[in-house]
């Protein structure tokens, strides 16, 4: 059963691991009393220390005869990851993504929103020491613009890491497509630039039978930046274009019939972008199966 249905698309959420943490870990400016100060944020999103909720997960989208995973977490093993608790990780991602119903030789496309290491690390996966394609059968679809400028940025500690293990072993395997930000997955699915967090952000909209949603990537990462668009996140490329986009897509959504699909967000996950004052609130009004990890 998946999470969400659009029109004929199936959306379903794969949880590799939800953390609990002080906002202004991540985000500059935002502060555990203005969490508190939200209360629309608790319980699903902030407990009530103002700590907030914030997951780690992939989506698998089911149409048009394809089987699509939208961007693949931080993956089992790691090294040389950015965020120390992000190296040597052992999930139950894979045999989750198998009790949901999915079969990974199944996988017809994997789409990576941008290239920052907990999008890409279930590209592939460790079989003796060599990394192979988790999705052997896929087609890796990566923005070339974002391709580009984050290859322009090495040698660097943590991008060689990523890449060595994660799109490297892509590349070799022939399964990289390198797309323009026009390109359309299939009719029900295109690409939207949303660009500031990288350089070549994009998040992904679908449309079927007359309903709309949308999976957000990182253009946003916490329900509670809506309250407050114009905060950074700590590992924005370009803050203030970041800020800019934040703003304009949820002005684009507010009060609209669009479900917002919060790729970082913690379970119920989807819910509706409406105005609040000279910001926006998240109505998660929405029915959706319940998380296997439960609702934190």
């Amino acid at each position: 059963m998946a999470d969400w249905q659009i029109g004929k698309v199936k959306i379903t959420r794969i949880i590799e691991g939800i953390d609990t943490f002080d906002p202004a870990l991540m985000l500059p400016g935002v502060t555990a009393r203005s969490v508190v100060e939200t209360p629309w944020l608790q319980p699903h999103f902030a407990d009530d220390k103002g700590h907030i909720h914030l997951a780690i997960q992939a989506l698998v989208v089911e149409t048009s005869g394809l089987l699509i995973v939208i961007d693949t977490c931080v993956g089992n093993e790691r090294q040389g990851r950015d965020l120390p608790h992000w190296n040597n990780l052992q999930t139950s991602f894979l045999e989750d993504f198998a009790a949901a119903g999915f079969d990974r030789q199944a996988v017809d496309v994997v789409f990576c929103t941008h290239l920052h290491s907990d999008h890409v690390g279930w590209n592939t996966m460790k079989v003796g020491d060599a990394w192979v394609p988790t999705f052997p059968n896929a087609r890796y679809l990566l923005n070339r613009a974002e391709f580009e400028f984050w290859s322009g940025q090495r040698p660097q500690r943590n991008l060689d890491a990523m890449f060595g293990d994660a799109i490297q072993p892509i590349l070799d395997a022939g399964l990289m497509d390198l797309i323009k930000l026009d390109h359309r997955l299939c009719d029900e699915i295109a690409l939207v630039c949303t660009p500031g967090h990288t350089p070549g952000h994009a998040s992904v909209r679908i449309v079927s039978q007359g309903q709309h949603a949308m999976i957000s990537g990182d253009f946003i990462h916490h329900p509670c930046q809506m309250a407050t668009p114009e905060l950074p996140q700590s590992a924005d490329s370009d803050a203030p274009l970041a800020a800019q986009t934040r703003r304009a897509q949820l002005a684009g959504l507010a009060d609209g019939d669009t479900l917002l699909i919060g790729t970082h967000f913690a379970p119920p996950t989807a819910g509706h972008v409406r105005t609040d004052a000279k910001a926006f609130r998240f109505d998660t009004n929405v029915v959706a199966k319940p998380s296997p990890l439960g609702q934190v």
